[in-house]
């Protein structure tokens, strides 16, 4: 199973958007809350930039929910 890392904000509807997608397609991730500045600097770190989600499967870094793209990184 491929190790996959959400940083997420609270009040972004993308990220929500990005949980469920994951949750309905039961697989696990690793929530990580850009409110802790820690995480929102490892995500800024990783993505080059400030907006969120960041999704990280396994080092293939995905920018926003783009359920395509998850897709693919997944395989």
């Amino acid at each position: 199973m491929k190790k996959i890392k959400i940083y997420t904000s609270e009040t972004c509807p993308h990220c929500h958007s990005a949980k469920d997608y994951f949750k309905e397609k039961g697989i696990e991730f690793e929530e990580l809350k850009t409110e802790d500045s820690k995480n929102a600097e490892e995500a800024q770190e990783i993505s080059g930039q400030t907006g969120v989600p960041v999704i990280d499967v396994e080092g293939k870094i995905i920018i926003g929910f783009d359920a395509e793209k998850i897709e693919k990184a997944l395989k």
